[in-house]
């Protein structure tokens, strides 16, 4: 019995090494393929959501109605049509200006744990902060578990920029905004989450394997020379000691409470001590606690505005060579699977069977 969990904690350690193995090198051909994308310059793509919406319902309407009810539609419509082109000419003649109607402005952030869309997302705010007035919104449709804490910091401090211009700023999640996301979504002037959306997680992780005894028991010395006592704390083939050990637990912390007062900057209301624990909840205990601000789809926010806004979805796209979007999906394909390993690994928490 003791050999055979001997063999099977070696196995076990091999496995999650070759996982550990294949996910650097998952990252480094990752931010390879990113570099090289912004060295190269990208086009603003600009796609007008009332348009959109209108073709969808013509073409649902061109389906399930008869010839007759369909003519008598578009009579109707050509009708009212004219009518506006109408007043908007006496309107011309009296001299009486039209206000303008507000423009909303659409992006969509899908995180992973680099928050990579944070690039693209910059310059989507570059572009939107050079037309945009005070009247109109930004609304940001943002999915995410998190990921690294500097990645969602910068990430963080784009949709900062939008708050500064006071240019209103809602935030849509639709599935996940936890952790790093939850750094991100906290910054919305209204933050709106569907009801079984995952919100919260204000908490900073950190998960190191260690092999140091396997090492051991196989004569393999691993050596780290530093400079500075506290160059490397715990690492995954030394020796760790408890110094080291308290000193990263330190630095956990220290990060935790950044974390609390960025949080409760922009959310002052909010029982920062009461949520900030850990815990993710779902969009409608989340509301209850003060994470978010109502309870609706970001489909459901943006099709009840049309008729009053001229919505535009704004998105950075760069050119790729057939080599590079084969090479780029090859990437997300792996990193998918990592991820997808990766997560059963470390948590199975909501799971709906």
């Amino acid at each position: 019995m003791i050999e055979f969990l001997t063999e099977y904690g070696l196995f076990l350690a091999e496995t999650i090494t070759i996982v550990i193995a294949i996910g650097i090198v998952i990252a480094l051909i990752a931010n390879a393929a990113q570099r090289r994308r912004q060295d190269r310059d990208g086009e603003i793509v600009v796609l007008s959501l009332n348009e959109h919406y209108e073709d969808m319902q013509h073409a649902i309407e061109d389906s399930v109605l008869d010839e007759f009810r369909l003519k008598q539609m578009v009579k109707e419509q050509k009708k009212r049509e004219k009518a506006e082109a109408k007043e908007q000419k006496k309107a011309a003649k009296r001299g009486d200006d039209e206000p303008d109607r507000k423009r909303i402005y659409v992006l969509d952030f899908d995180g992973d744990i680099h928050a990579s869309d944070a690039e693209s997302m910059r310059q989507e705010i570059s572009a939107i902060l050079s037309v945009a007035r005070e009247e109109d919104e930004v609304v940001v449709r943002l999915e995410s578990p998190g990921g690294l804490v500097h990645s969602y910091g910068y990430a963080a401090s784009q949709l900062e920029r939008i708050r500064r211009r006071n240019i209103p700023l809602t935030i849509c999640v639709d599935k996940v905004a936890a952790s790093g996301g939850y750094m991100m979504a906290c910054i919305a002037d209204r933050l709106i989450a569907a009801p079984f959306a995952l919100i919260g997680s204000i908490g900073v992780v950190a998960q190191i394997p260690n092999f140091h005894r396997l090492l051991q028991r196989n004569d393999v010395d691993y050596e780290v020379l530093t400079a500075g006592e506290y160059k490397r704390t715990l690492t995954m083939f030394g020796e760790n000691t408890p110094e080291g050990r308290q000193k990263f637990v330190e630095e956990l912390e220290d990060t935790h409470e950044l974390f609390k007062q960025f949080v409760s900057e922009y959310r002052p209301n909010l029982d920062i001590e009461g949520v900030a624990t850990g815990e993710v909840w779902f969009g409608r205990r989340a509301l209850e606690r003060g994470l978010v601000d109502a309870l609706e789809t970001s489909d459901d926010y943006l099709f009840a505005a049309v008729e009053e806004a001229d919505i535009y979805k704004v998105a950075y796209e760069q050119k790729l060579s057939l080599q590079e979007r084969l090479q780029g999906f090859g990437v997300n394909l792996a990193d998918a699977t990592f991820g997808r390993v990766w997560s059963r690994l470390t948590q199975s928490r909501f799971w709906a069977r």
